[in-house]
């Protein structure tokens, strides 16, 4: 049977920042949640596929080579494949991202 998933249950099942936890497939595409606080990521380009992030709870921002991007809660993301980028977190953020699964 198909299941629904609760974004946010499954988002504050973690119980600790940066572990990403696996909520779904589409597409050969990871669905995953994480928390993340005080984390700024190095600038990274996906090669092979587009990634999404959805801002479930908190804010954060997108940096990309041409400026920043502010996400709040309800807001999502799509980043184009070869797209430079890297988020960066300062207060705590519950977000859902989305990239193809490396084979």
């Amino acid at each position: 049977m198909i299941q629904k998933v609760n974004l946010k249950e499954n988002v504050n099942m973690i119980d600790e920042l940066f572990r990403y936890k696996r909520v779904g497939t589409l597409n050969n595409h990871m669905l995953n949640v994480l928390q993340a606080e005080n984390r700024t990521l190095d600038f990274h380009i996906h090669e092979n596929s587009d990634e999404m992030f959805y801002c479930i709870e908190g804010e954060f921002d997108i940096e990309f080579e041409d400026g920043l991007t502010h996400l709040c809660e309800g807001d999502f993301l799509i980043i184009p494949k070869g797209t430079k980028h890297r988020p960066i977190c300062k207060a705590l953020v519950k977000c859902l991202g989305c990239v193809k699964q490396s084979l």
